[in-house]
């Protein structure tokens, strides 16, 4: 009788480990995956929504253009002297279109 007593209160923290483990993936899954995503998308609105005449733009598709108008919804870019297209916002693509950052060289003094 002692024997499944013990058995019984050694099963049930087994549970709790496990709840525990849940939670621990839970954290990560979160901090490692939902989280940047989230940024992200905060960060390509904010961009969306600050584009002005005279910015220097790239689709989603690839092409390159100078923005000549933004309203709520569509953007105008000039994509070549006399060539205009339409274009929505929503196809603005932020990694594209920010300036390459330059990594400073630093040269081994020897």
């Amino acid at each position: 009788m002692l024997k499944t007593v013990l058995l019984q209160a050694s099963g049930s923290g087994g549970g709790m480990q496990s709840m525990i483990l849940f939670g621990g993936v839970a954290l990560v899954f979160y901090f490692f995956m939902i989280r940047p995503q989230q940024k992200k998308q905060k960060d390509q609105k904010k961009f969306i929504q600050e584009i002005k005449r005279g910015d220097q733009v790239v689709t989603i598709g690839g092409i390159h253009g100078k923005v000549l108008s933004a309203d709520d919804d569509n953007v105008v870019l000039e994509i070549d002297k006399g060539v205009k297209i339409t274009i929505l916002k929503s196809s603005i693509s932020l990694e594209a279109s920010k300036p390459p950052v330059k990594e400073e060289k630093k040269e081994d003094k020897k």
